[in-house]
C-alpha cells in the first residue's frame, strides 16, 4: 500500500513537472521599453514644460512675500502695534497661500503624469501582450531593476515588442 500511494505521488509529481516545461517563460524590461517610445519622451517634454510653469509661477509669488516681508521689516518699528499685526497676519496668509500653491502645483503635475502615462501603458501592455501570443509565452515578467526577477533565463522579448511598436 504504501509502495502505490508513493508511486502515484512520483507520477503526479512527474506530470506536473511536464506541466511546468512545457510552459514557457520570457521577460521584458518594462522601464526600458516605457523611456524608448516616442510617447513617453513626449509625455515628459510635457510635464517638464508644466512643472516650468509652476516652479515660475512660485518663484514669482515667493520673490513678492519676500519683498513685502523685507519693507513690513523695515516699516515696523514706524508702525503702530495694530498695524505690525495686521501686516504679520497678511505675511502669514501669503506664506500659507505659497505653501498650498506648491501643494496643489504638486499634485496636479501627478495628475498630469499619471494621464498622460496611462494611455502609453496601455499600448506598452497591448504590445508586450501581442508579442508574447505569438511567441507562445503564458508567463512574461518584468525584468526592470528592482522588480524582483532574479533569472533572466527566459526570452527577452524586448526587441519583438519594439518592433511592434516601431522603435528602433
Amino acid at each position: 500500500m504504501k509502495l502505490f500511494r508513493n508511486l502515484v505521488l512520483a507520477i503526479i509529481l512527474f506530470a506536473g513537472l511536464q506541466v511546468a516545461q512545457a510552459q514557457k517563460i520570457a521577460h521584458i524590461d518594462s522601464e526600458t521599453l516605457l523611456m524608448a517610445m516616442p510617447e513617453a519622451k513626449a509625455m515628459e517634454s510635457e510635464l517638464k514644460k508644466l512643472s516650468e510653469t509652476y516652479a515660475t509661477e512660485y518663484k514669482t509669488q515667493a520673490t513678492a512675500l519676500q519683498a513685502k516681508l523685507k519693507k513690513y521689516s523695515e516699516e515696523a518699528p514706524t508702525q503702530t502695534d495694530a498695524e505690525n499685526t495686521k501686516r504679520q497676519q497678511e505675511v502669514e496668509d501669503l506664506q500659507a497661500r505659497l505653501q498650498k500653491y506648491g501643494q496643489t502645483a504638486d499634485q496636479e503635475i501627478q495628475k498630469k503624469r499619471f494621464d498622460l502615462l496611462k494611455p502609453v501603458l496601455e499600448k506598452a501592455q497591448g504590445a508586450v501582450n501581442a508579442v508574447a501570443k505569438e511567441k507562445g509565452a503564458q508567463y512574461v515578467l518584468d525584468s526592470s531593476p528592482g522588480k524582483g526577477l532574479l533569472v533572466f533565463e527566459g526570452e527577452d522579448l524586448m526587441a519583438p515588442v519594439k518592433a511592434k511598436l516601431g522603435i528602433k
